[in-house]
């Protein structure tokens, strides 16, 4: 038997699942064994292992094979594939940041309006975004000296809002008109000018519908809308009117509504405090002192965890968080908090399904449209409208794809964001009183008796007070 059919018995070579490392191992512990490193060399080669071979290794395996025979020993490691980094919008202008986007307040509560209109303005042509590109990855190798390709980052995109334009490279984006910076549902990067009303939101000046930011220096009367795409600030108190903004609302008063009229913000909603009142926002309601015998909702969080901090009375919405200093009162007045509970992404989630399917269809019937006239191409048939044709289902095909990818993206992330109930959460940060009804997505809790700095969490299909 030659040498290499006497390895072949003894010595098995496996390759790991990822190609980047081989092992060497005994089918049997022959104590008569003996074998030249070169050729121990050769054989590891003639099983497929050719790049990354740690020689060391073999040639102990050789000189003192004893050692290895019950252990499986790496013999080869490849170069693993590097990931690209990810590419990003990167914006000019803190947007975030909510101090930096709201009137400053002094010691007693006073507003210096002075600084409201000179949060983030820009003039025309000024430089808004930019777009940081993608990084490639690095290719590796395997043991068997496959090259195994490194996969590139992903681009990032510009999210277009209103009175922005990006250069023809689509690497910046600038400002079209003089105003200021939002961004409204949806990440969009807008430019808004500023409309600005010194005094009340009354007969006087009427129903407010505005592509901008709304700046109010006086109250919002019972009766009255105002709609803006951009921010609502209220430098007052609002009564039962409507207010409806695509990015946030800002109130320094309170909202007395009188079970009349609405708020809606894309994002969020800040005000000192609402009674009998109707709220909405797609993320944050922020609350300094009370929440009573209100319809609240938002997206992500309530927070009413001011000194005074107190919630009572009617309903308050989550869909991640409710964080409060007091929950009900000592009459036992019937208080109900829900958290994980985003009924609209359902919604989303269905529509996203369907208009999916639909584009798939869509993709189809255009790629084997395109099919034909590749084939009329190459046989040289195409006539002009023809080709005008291919040109058009081209344009057709590359638009539909973004548009599958885009669909997908968000459907990815509804479904991530419905999988979070375990994070779902009500703080309370002194005392919840009896009479308080918790919800946690499908499980309900009933507060009997009063308890202090809780908790509520789901665990194991229950709702659990743990200490604060």
């Amino acid at each position: 038997m030659g040498e290499a059919e006497h390895l072949e018995t003894l010595i098995r070579i496996q390759i790991s699942a990822d190609k980047l490392s081989a092992f060497l191992q005994f089918n049997r512990a022959d104590e008569t064994f003996s074998c030249m490193p070169e050729a121990l060399e050769n054989f590891v080669k003639s099983n497929g292992v050719i790049y990354g071979l740690q020689y060391d290794v073999i040639h102990k395996i050789a000189k003192d094979p004893k050692a290895y025979f019950y252990t499986q020993t790496q013999i080869a490691i490849g170069d693993e594939p590097k990931q690209g980094e990810d590419g990003y919008i990167r914006l000019a202008y803190q947007l975030d940041d909510e101090d930096t986007q709201r009137p400053v307040e002094t010691a007693d509560g006073r507003v210096d309006l002075k600084e409201v209109s000179r949060i983030n303005n820009v003039k025309r042509g000024q430089l808004i975004a930019e777009k940081i590109p993608a990084t490639d990855g690095f290719e590796g190798k395997s043991v068997t000296g496959e090259v195994l390709p490194g996969k590139n980052g992903k681009e990032g995109r510009f999210r277009i809002g209103k009175n922005v334009v990006v250069n023809a490279e689509q690497t910046a984006m600038y400002a079209a008109i003089d105003g200021l910076i939002t961004k409204t549902d949806k990440e969009k990067i807008n430019v808004f000018p500023v409309y600005e009303v010194n005094g009340d939101v009354d007969y006087r000046t009427g129903n407010i519908d505005f592509v901008g930011t709304v700046v109010i220096r006086g109250n919002v009367l019972t009766g009255f809308r105002v709609k803006a795409s951009g921010d609502i600030r209220v430098i007052g108190g609002v009564e039962g009117a409507e207010l409806e903004s695509e990015a946030s609302i800002e109130i320094t008063g309170g909202v007395m509504a009188g079970d009349k009229g609405h708020l809606k913000a894309g994002k969020n909603i800040k005000l000192s405090f609402v009674q009998d009142g109707r709220l909405t926002a797609g993320q944050d309601i922020i609350v300094s002192q009370s929440i009573m015998h209100s319809q609240i909702k938002a997206g992500k969080s309530v927070v009413c965890a001011g000194p005074k901090g107190l919630v009572v009375g009617g309903t308050v919405q989550a869909g991640e968080r409710v964080a409060a200093r007091t929950i009900g009162n000592t009459m036992s007045t019937a208080t109900t908090i829900e958290v994980g509970v985003r009924p609209e992404l359902r919604g989303d989630l269905q529509e996203l399904r369907t208009s999916l399917r639909q584009l798939a269809d869509g993709l189809d019937k255009t790629e084997k449209a395109l099919g034909l006239l590749d084939h009329l191409a190459s046989t040289g048939q195409l006539s002009d409208d023809k080709l005008a044709l291919r040109i058009k289902l081209t344009a057709t095909k590359r638009q539909t794809v973004e548009q599958i990818e885009s669909k997908r993206e968000r459907i990815f992330d509804i479904e991530k964001a419905l999988e979070e109930t375990d994070l779902a959460k009500v703080d309370v940060l002194n005392t919840c009183y009896g009479g308080t009804k918790i919800v946690i997505g499908r499980y309900t809790r009933f507060v009997k008796d009063a308890t202090s700095r809780m908790s509520f969490r789901l665990q194991e299909g229950e709702v659990m007070m743990v200490p604060y």
